[in-house]
């Protein structure tokens, strides 16, 4: 049995929509604890990656491989981030839909502002990065490519850290983010904007504190 400490602000359910709120606990000084150890049980302690017969998770967080084949690796948290940083920068749901005609996911929205070079026009505009070394703008960017739909197009949250930190020298161009009902498209270099998933090109990385 696990016991928590009484805290003082409830969770994150309270103040916040559409994230995962109830697993996030938040303390008097704005500390938060996450409390949720439900994907854990997916794993022997000797496992690197797991295969499960049931998809646990929440709709909206779920890469496709693990939607798709039940494959669970590292590179699902990175997609699961992905999704909750376009989700704060721009203070959209996750569960609505966007665009002209209302079609698109917050993901594929964000990636059509991005491509036409309008990605402000997705980031909440009551938010200001003029003081903060991380922009805004290549936030987005970060958070389109731990979408991707392929697992080994998407970077390591290691890599995603010194993205964010403006440690890498150059963050490569996002493909069209998963789950995009529109077809593949080219970049000027000729190369796919979409790969279809495959379970023989699925990366699995090293099971590692990050």
């Amino acid at each position: 049995m696990l016991v928590y400490q009484f805290m003082p602000n409830r969770s994150l359910d309270f103040y916040l929509f559409d994230l995962i709120r109830r697993h996030v606990l938040d303390w008097r000084k704005r500390v938060h604890i996450i409390e949720d150890f439900g994907m854990a049980k997916l794993f022997r302690k000797d496992e690197l990656e797991a295969k499960t017969k049931r998809i646990m998770g929440t709709y909206g967080y779920i890469p496709p491989e693990y939607v798709r084949k039940g494959l669970y690796s590292m590179k699902y948290d990175v997609y699961s981030f992905g999704v909750v940083l376009l989700q704060i920068i721009s203070g959209k749901r996750n569960t609505s839909y966007y665009g002209t005609y209302e079609n698109l996911s917050i993901l594929e929205y964000a990636f059509e502002l991005w491509l036409e070079g309008q990605g402000m026009e997705f980031i909440d505009p009551s938010l200001d990065d003029s003081t903060s070394s991380c922009k805004l703008l290549q936030c987005l960017q970060v958070a389109l490519l731990c979408v991707q739909e392929n697992p080994v197009d998407r970077p390591s949250m290691l890599e995603v850290s010194s993205m964010l930190k403006n440690e890498m020298e150059a963050i490569r161009l996002p493909k069209r983010p998963a789950f995009s009902i529109k077809k593949n498209e080219k970049h000027e270099d000729g190369s796919s904007q979409q790969e279809k998933f495959s379970i023989n090109d699925a990366s699995f990385t090293q099971m590692a504190p990050r």
